[in-house]
């Protein structure tokens, strides 16, 4: 975690740092319980302690850290509740973006999504897990886009990074990528042919997979889970 960062000059720090922290908390950089120190974090991104402090404020706005006031700030275990909770109004959401996407799609759409699928299909093949990850978002985000709603990718950023800890946790055995690019296909396949309701039909088989992948993967990882 101590690799240098440029920071981008169009986009506020506070922002970049907390996409920063939240990518090592999804990606398990980060352990559950672990005591982030707002001077540690300056020290870390040379910044001074208020855009951190403001970062810190933004993890906890999406469930991944906890602020204790005169105790510190510590990350939190994954709240299966929160991730139901999630994926129940992610799936509402997307349900209506692929109808709309297989109603309005261009022909240069569908072959940016095709695109990142065969781009998808490369990371799985080589094992990288973490490129896979970013390509597996890619693809739902361009869902958005087609669908002329960039502001519903935003909503579901904002509720999702506890389900990505779990999606993230479960790119093994439980959910390997493979499968999740078969799903993937079948939601692509419905866009291309302009029909909404397979299309919404492939999308919600698709979300209600982490219905299945959270109890194992909570029993693998005891430790990462609140209990209750």
């Amino acid at each position: 975690m101590d690799t240098l960062f440029s920071f981008n000059n169009n986009e506020p720090v506070n922002q970049q740092i907390y996409r920063l922290l939240r990518k090592d908390i999804v990606e398990c950089v980060i352990p559950p319980g672990k005591l982030l120190s707002e001077k540690e974090t300056a020290t870390r991104f040379e910044v001074s302690r208020q855009p951190v402090r403001e970062a810190f404020i933004k993890l906890a706005e999406a469930g991944l850290v906890q602020i204790l006031p005169q105790r510190g700030t510590f990350v939190m275990r994954i709240s299966a509740k929160r991730v139901a909770d999630a994926r129940f109004i992610r799936q509402a959401l997307e349900c209506s973006i692929v109808r709309r996407a297989a109603s309005e799609r261009t022909d240069e759409q569908v072959m940016l999504l095709e695109h990142n699928l065969h781009r998808q299909e490369l990371a799985a093949q080589n094992r990288q897990i973490g490129e896979f990850f970013n390509l597996d978002d890619d693809f739902h985000q361009l869902l958005t886009e087609i669908a002329d709603c960039a502001l519903a990718w935003d909503i579901i950023e904002s509720i999702k990074a506890t389900m990505d800890r779990v999606r993230f946790l479960s790119l093994g055995e439980v959910s390997p990528p493979q499968s999740l690019i078969t799903q993937h296909y079948q939601i692509f396949n419905a866009i291309r042919d302009q029909d909404p309701d397979a299309a919404e039909r492939a999308i919600r088989e698709h979300l209600q997979e982490l219905i299945y992948t959270i109890t194992p993967i909570a029993q693998q990882n005891s430790d990462w889970f609140e209990d209750k």
